[in-house]
């Protein structure tokens, strides 16, 4: 099978020409003026013969790598990854070298699968509470078979291809998600660049704030640390502006290099990042840990870690993609890849795997184009971590800090709620809930809100209901038009009270304008009907349905003879010498109806 047909997708130029839909007639005057021809629109395929490329296709087969970007953004990368893998380890309860070892499983086994092109996957802070409270109540031994099992089952979910229902989220909730982890990742590394520890959880780190910088003035090695950070997050921001050779070295690169040397300087005690053995950190779980999985509490959190994992993994690629113009996620390889992450990081007893925003935030902001730079950082993580760890030695924390500092702020990205606001109101309302609900409890939390309010905003929206009433004479009218659901209920009942509190022994309603009528509008409708009719008022109902055609002299045998229940004669239909250029017209099957011409009521012709 061809490439192009592989997907069952068919460049513009290879389409076969639909046949028109009824032969053009016989001229009868002067040549009417061809239409001047429409340019298809560009395809893939088309894209890639005139050398250009789609911002959602894989580069062209011929495109050059450029390779020292690559290795740039995947040291970038390996810098913003290496504190948080220690940082999700300390919080979910476990020794830091395991977070290590998830990292350099996220970079090597996830990062080299085909899925997902700049996302970066390690150990998440989105799941540190669920993973501290399952090692509190089954251990560390039991952690490697439950995410091993959750592992399985997101290739099981890849395979029957159930990743691309995490596509279906709103622009409004991506936004709010990346300013829902953003905020607090620079509430939490403002207490580390300090050389402090965090209080606990984001609205703790917000309250400390203070505090923490009291306790920093009065200690001059936490201000000396304090520096380094602050100057690290100066250079992020202003690297930009250095000259062109000089800026292509990552400002974070930079900042590490100053941070060293500071540090080892005498009389400066800053802490630095200290990394134990790999290898002996490595629990392989055995026949007792799998025994456990006959425990229904185990199966749930394997459960439990499957779903969580998933939806946090496919989330991100949602905002990733919107980070970018190159290649889109494939949804359901990336979800197969986080399963043999997981199940990777399950057989070696480390932490969970998923995507996570800030390493691929930063991998998008380094200049990243290709799975290469992700790939890169996993290798640097255990090459350093393993063969190098005296190197990391000589980093101060609050230089790292500094790095996820300046990351944070990207992710969080204030100028988009103004923005949000001038455009719709209602999206920025969504937007501010699932922020404000990250922040105040977690990630999917703030996210399935987040979901459930944009739901909410669009059923609002869809049961956009007009109803009108007027009275004539004798008659009662109300007119409804749009989509009447549940949502409107009130709206319906008020109208057909003041309809029946008219005193006129006419009721008529009009619902032909109703494009959908639910259950309990319908229901509502039918028992008023009844209801008045039984008081001896006169009712006429105009429910909405399809058009029928209205009757048609025969000229030959007269609307007089045509016996009843024939069905009706068809009018014959001449095509006109031209067409019109926007689209074709009419074809011979059309049928023709005739419509009442007596006008609206003027307030709702207004609408």
């Amino acid at each position: 099978m061809s490439g192009l047909h592989a997907r069952g997708r068919v460049p513009a130029h290879a389409r076969t020409p639909a046949p028109a839909p009824f032969p053009p007639p016989a001229p009868t005057g002067p040549p009417a003026p061809t239409a001047p021809p429409v340019a298809a629109p560009t395809t893939s395929a088309t894209a890639a013969q005139l050398g250009t490329e789609t911002p959602d296709r894989r580069p062209a087969p011929g495109k050059k790598i450029d390779l020292a970007t690559e290795i740039t953004a995947s040291l970038v990368v390996f810098l913003v990854a290496l504190p948080l893998c220690i940082g999700v380890a300390v919080a979910s309860g476990v020794p830091a070298e395991l977070g290590i070892i998830s990292g350099v499983i996220g970079g090597l086994v996830v990062g080299a699968a085909r899925g997902s092109t700049l996302q970066v996957s390690g150990p998440a802070a989105g799941l540190a509470a669920l993973v501290a409270e399952t090692v509190l109540e089954y251990g560390v031994a039991m952690l490697g078979v439950i995410v091993l099992g959750s592992g399985i089952l997101q290739i099981v979910l890849g395979l029957v291809r159930l990743g691309r229902i995490f596509q279906a989220i709103s622009l409004a909730v991506v936004q709010g998600m990346l300013a829902g982890i953003g905020l607090p990742l620079i509430f939490s590394q403002l207490y580390p660049m300090s050389d402090s520890k965090a209080p606990g959880t984001p609205v703790e780190n917000m309250a400390g704030i203070p505090g923490l910088i009291g306790d920093t003035l009065a200690n001059p090695d936490a201000l000396i640390a304090a520096g380094l950070g602050i100057v690290t997050v100066a250079l992020s921001f202003v690297w930009k502006m250095a000259p062109g050779p000089v800026k292509k070295v990552p400002a974070a690169l930079v900042a590490v290099a100053i941070g060293i040397g500071i540090a080892s300087l005498p009389g400066v005690d800053v802490k630095t990042l200290q990394v134990g053995n790999l290898l002996a950190s490595v629990n392989v779980p055995g026949a007792k840990e799998f025994a456990g999985l006959a425990d229904v509490g185990i199966i749930t959190a394997i459960l439990t870690f499957t779903v969580i994992a998933s939806a946090e993994s496919l989330f991100t690629a949602a905002a990733v993609d919107r980070m970018h113009s190159g290649p889109r996620t494939r949804y359901n390889p990336e979800l197969i890849a986080q399963g043999a992450g997981n199940t990777v990081a399950g057989l070696l007893g480390a932490l969970p795997v998923t995507a996570v925003v800030a390493r691929s935030s930063a991998n998008v902001q380094a200049g990243a184009k290709t799975r290469l730079s992700r790939t890169l950082h996993g290798l640097w993580l255990l090459a350093f971590a393993l063969l190098l760890p005296q190197v990391l030695a000589l980093i101060p924390i609050s230089v790292l800090a500094g790095v996820l500092v300046h990351s944070g702020w990207k992710l969080f990205a204030p100028a988009e709620f103004p923005k949000m606001w001038h455009q719709d109101r209602g999206e920025f309302a969504v937007m501010t809930l699932t922020t404000l609900v990250i922040v105040a409890t977690a990630l999917l939390e703030g996210v399935l809100f987040g979901l459930a309010a944009g739901i909410v905003l669009a059923a609002l929206r869809m049961s956009q209901t007009v109803i009108k009433q007027h009275l004539e004479e004798d008659t009662a009218k109300v007119v409804m038009a749009g989509n009447a659901t549940f949502l409107r209920l009130p709206q319906l009942i008020e109208a057909l009270e003041s309809a029946a509190e008219a005193g006129k022994p006419r009721i008529r309603l009009d619902l032909t304008g109703v494009t959908h009528l639910d259950h309990a509008c319908r229901s509502q409708v039918e028992e008023f009907v009844a209801q008045q009719r039984g008081f001896g008022l006169r009712v006429e109902l105009l429910m909405p349905g399809p058009a029928k055609p209205a009757p048609v002299a025969d000229p030959a045998v007269g609307e007089q003879a045509r016996p009843t229940g024939t069905a009706l004669p068809k009018r014959p239909y001449a095509p006109p010498a031209t067409f019109p250029t926007q689209g074709p017209g009419p074809g011979p099957t059309a049928e023709w109806f005739y419509l009442d011409t007596q006008p609206m009521p003027e307030e709702y012709a207004s609408r």
